[in-house]
């Protein structure tokens, strides 16, 4: 058969296709030579032309990348940054068709989108005419790309990105924000993440009106990905985009999506009425359970679908890791034979959300009637609660399991149990689970049931007891609402050689006591053991109860302890040469006892470094993708590069970008690791390059996964103090108010108070900036008083400076506290003082003296200078544009 080329995209098309399936060009006589838009090729070098005209000075425009459905891109340097940009510019007829307003509105909203998994804008605006907006240049490629040379892509692979994505469409859902238009090409690929692109041009062109968009010949959204109830012109939800997403999916597999067509009549026609073909058909790898989720994903109504991006990346992630395992249960899944508890368990619900008669989740072999009739389930009773509940009804504390033993041999058993219970409810995104560092304070506490439940603002409390029967172990597990009233309760029991199957089956009774309080379906991941010898797991278990008791004592008392843990994971370790857990624990006590050391000890600091190091290196080559290994690496590093171990420029630079790749690898294996979202942060903070944007991210990320982590006002003081140095300013007192609720004693509630007298737009009264100032001296170690005095002073100098307007007594009053408090390097060796008068010089008007002061501060961290210089910040952006200040900050590189 004949072909012939779409003129917009490249696509090979039969010779009689009237539309081009993959970019969506009308091919009829009308538009046949004329790209989408009505952008003729050779319009493109007036666009050029009159781009540069307009916005040259703020960006040398290079070069066209290429053109899509919507807009042409071109590659650009922003002058101001010195980085690579990509400029899209909405073609002529779309950009009159959606109109300037509607653009700048729609483009606003996008610009709000904060994800790691999407593409970040710079900027927007009108140029001549052009609607354009400025987006990261990502050098790699788009997903379309791939597909195109590769055709089919690993699995694991397809599975990734589809989670990345989703994790992206739930957060800009979340923002009430629909994408519209989910497609390969709109999937940029950078390293081996997804970033998903276009967010708010489809939503302004729908707003626009259908007609319009029709009568020129576009689509808003495009076919081959386009929900039914978007082709029919129907109002869209977050539906819509993962009917998409599952298109997307389904292409990236079988190496063409579900439904193709020789034009968009018909290949919309297909999406409202035919049946999705078999991936299996032409690629039989693909787990049944991988298309089974797809199918749904693609179902005709959008009701029948998974509600939300993170119920369709529920679907795949229980699948995601465990490819093998499914597909020796398809082989043997006629012997009916139970699968052992590694993968993902649902509790059934009373009515699905979904209908299809069958899902993947029943593959598992491991619901939890089997769990139940296996294990002896008793007293499943108790009213259901009603139907709808509220935030903080779905809060869960799981309390501390109590040891019924008289010898306290269960211990053990009962600290893994509760930690493995609150991994497997957690896991869930029905209900929020309190963390063990949320419950550890209630470990003995006297405290009555509903004072708990008060305090941790939860709906339900787990309790827990493991007594010894015979031979036998016995697990006791009640559901208590807040006021401590049983409403539920189970057990079972198993010989004391099979304590390894306590963890998931504790998980499934557990979550199906939930289940009959919700009254709706509980899905949740079953905690994957992986050694088979429950010797080494209690040994774990024990050297897990000594590095507890070691942080409830005296700092003499704790090496012996530490020393006693380490002996524990040892012992662990020779009992399974197989499992990689023992090795992690012990790097975690090598660093524990590394950052005990005082600054005169740096030479232990470094040996136990080593060590640390060492254990994660054996973690690794038994567990490549362990995220808790990667976190102690990274960790490690970080802590070498802040107590400056590595004394040489050159290596101390590695150690820092040793951290960030560990830290960030961690955190992308699992998106729950607070702990290491939290120290992220802290490696943002001193990474050229990161900016207060990316230190936000990644301190809220570690307090949304865990609201109780043990460096909670750490992580409280980085949002308060990123928020600031954004210029958000409800934001940033909303943290430090947070901040000063939750830790009133900590010096840094009373730091950020101090800081945000000097926000733009504060009108601060004077006489509480002296008095926050005594506060945080109060406050700060005997060591420390002096230069947070000076500091103290420096910022209430700000305070003046921000109620004076830079003239006046008052502004008269700020420059004396200047001179008086910045001090020179006798007294501040790393000039920071300087740093902060620079800030106050600025806000007074007074360059001169912020440029000298910013100069002593380079010539003391020269580091900062790269910083400064790509992202000065709102303290410093009235006078970035300045030679001097460029000059500053180019002299050091």
């Amino acid at each position: 058969m004949s072909s012939k080329t779409c003129a917009n995209c490249g696509t090979t098309l039969d010779a009689d296709a009237l539309f081009c399936h993959r970019c969506g060009l009308n091919l009829t006589q009308e538009y046949r030579a004329t790209p989408i838009g009505n952008v003729k090729v050779e319009d493109v070098s007036d666009t050029f032309r009159r781009l540069r005209e307009a916005i040259g000075t703020r960006y040398g425009i290079e070069r066209e990348l290429g053109r899509g459905g919507m807009a042409t891109v071109f590659l650009a340097k922003d002058l101001k940054h010195d980085r690579e940009v990509a400029i899209k510019v909405l073609h002529p007829d779309l950009a009159a068709t959606i109109g300037g307003e509607r653009f700048e509105r729609e483009i606003k909203l996008a610009a709000k989108l904060q994800h790691p998994h999407i593409l970040g804008l710079y900027d927007s605006g009108d140029a001549d005419g052009l609607l354009y907006y400025v987006m990261p240049f990502v050098k790699g490629e788009s997903l379309r790309d791939r597909i195109d040379r590769e055709k089919m892509l690993p699995i694991e692979d397809a599975i990734r990105i589809t989670l990345e994505v989703a994790s992206a469409l739930g957060h800009a859902h979340e923002q009430g924000i629909i994408h519209r238009d989910i497609k390969p090409e709109n999937i940029l690929l950078s390293g081996e993440h997804a970033l998903v692109a276009d967010f708010g041009i489809a939503r302004a062109a729908t707003e626009a009106g259908q007609q319009k968009l029709t009568q020129t010949g576009m689509a808003v959204g495009t076919p081959v990905y386009m929900a039914p109830e978007q082709s029919t012109g129907d109002a869209v939800g977050p539906t819509a985009d993962i009917y998409s997403l599952g298109c997307m999916l389904y292409e990236m597999l079988a190496g063409e999506p579900p439904f193709n067509g020789p034009n968009a009549m018909a290949i919309m026609a297909r999406h409202l009425m035919e049946q999705v073909p078999s991936i299996r058909v032409v690629r039989n790898a693909v787990p049944e359970e991988i298309e089974q989720a797809i199918f749904i994903a693609l179902n005709k109504a959008p009701v029948d679908r998974p509600q939300t991006a993170a119920q369709f990346a529920e679907l795949l992630s229980g699948i995601f890791g465990a490819t093998s395992t499914m597909r020796v249960m398809r082989g043997t899944r006629s012997m009916m034979t139970p699968m052992p508890m590694t993968g993902t368990f649902t509790v059934p619900p009373p009515l699905p959300w979904y209908k299809r008669p069958e899902t993947f989740w029943t593959a598992f072999g491991v619901t939890v009637a089997s769990v139940a009739t296996a294990f002896g389930l008793s007293q499943m009773n108790g009213a259901k609660a009603p139907a709808a509940l509220s935030a903080e009804q779905r809060r869960i504390a799981v309390l501390h399991f109590t040891d019924a033993s008289k010898d306290s041999s269960l211990g053990p058993v009962a600290e893994g149990l509760t930690d493995g219970l609150i991994r497997t409810l957690g896991s869930s995104s029905s209900v929020t689970v309190i963390s063990r560092d949320g419950i550890e304070p209630y470990r003995n506490a006297r405290l009555a049931p509903d004072s708990i439940a008060r305090t941790l603002r939860v709906g339900f409390l787990v309790r827990g007891e493991v007594e010894p029967v015979g031979d036998r172990v016995r697990v006791s597990v009640r559901l208590d609402d807040a006021s401590g009233a049983r409403l539920e309760s189970g057990g079972f029991s198993v010989a004391r050689d099979s304590v390894l199957v306590l963890q998931d089956s504790i998980g499934a009774l557990a979550a199906n006591l939930i289940r009959g309080q919700l009254g709706e379906e509980l899905r949740v991941q079953a905690q994957r053991i992986a050694t088979s010898s429950p010797a080494a797991w209690l040994l774990v278990q024990r050297g897990i109860q000594e590095q507890r008791r070691a942080q409830a004592l005296p700092g003499a008392e704790r090496e012996p302890v530490w020393l006693r843990a380490d002996s524990l994971f040892a012992e662990a370790q020779a009992l399974d040469t197989r499992w990689a857990e023992p090795h992690v624990r012990r790097a975690s006590v090598a660093l524990t006892r590394a950052r005990a050391r005082n600054r005169n000890q740096q030479d232990e600091m470094r040996a136990l470094s080593a060590e640390s190091n060492a254990h994660v290196e054996a973690a690794l080559a038994l567990d490549p993708n362990n995220a808790d290994a990667f976190e102690v690496r990274g960790t490690t590093a970080f802590f070498g590069w802040n107590f400056n171990l590595e004394t040489d420029p050159a290596r101390r630079d590695v150690a820092l970008a040793n951290a960030l790749r560990d830290l960030e690898r961690a955190t992308t294996i699992n998106r729950q690791q607070a702990s290491a979202f939290s120290t992220l942060a802290a490696v943002y903070a001193n990474t050229p390059g990161k900016t207060a944007n990316d230190i936000y991210l990644a301190a809220r990320r570690a307090l949304e996964v865990d609201e109780f982590l043990a460096t909670a006002n750490i992580t409280l003081s980085r949002l308060a103090n990123a928020t600031y140095d954004l210029g958000n300013s409800d934001a940033a007192r909303q943290y430090c108010d947070q901040l000063y609720r939750r830790f009133p004693n900590d010096v840094r509630a009373w730091r950020c108070q101090l800081n945000n007298l000097s926000l733009p737009g504060a009108q601060p009264e004077i006489a509480r900036a002296w008095t926050l100032v005594d506060s945080v001296v109060a406050r700060t170690a005997p060591a420390d008083t002096a230069h947070w005095r000076r500091t103290g002073n420096i910022l209430a100098a700000g305070a003046l400076a921000r109620v004076s307007g830079g003239s006046g007594p008052l502004a008269d009053s700020a420059r004396r506290v200047l001179r008086r408090n910045v001090g020179d390097a006798s007294v501040d060796q790393l000039r920071e003082l300087a740093y902060y008068a620079a800030f106050v010089s600025v806000i007074l008007g007074d360059r001169e003296d912020a440029f000298r002061l910013l100069r002593e501060y380079i010539a003391a961290n020269p580091n900062k200078a790269r910083i400064l210089r790509d992202d000065p910040g709102w303290w410093f952006r009235a006078i970035a544009d300045t030679p001097e200040y460029r000059q500053i900050m180019g002299s050091a590189q």
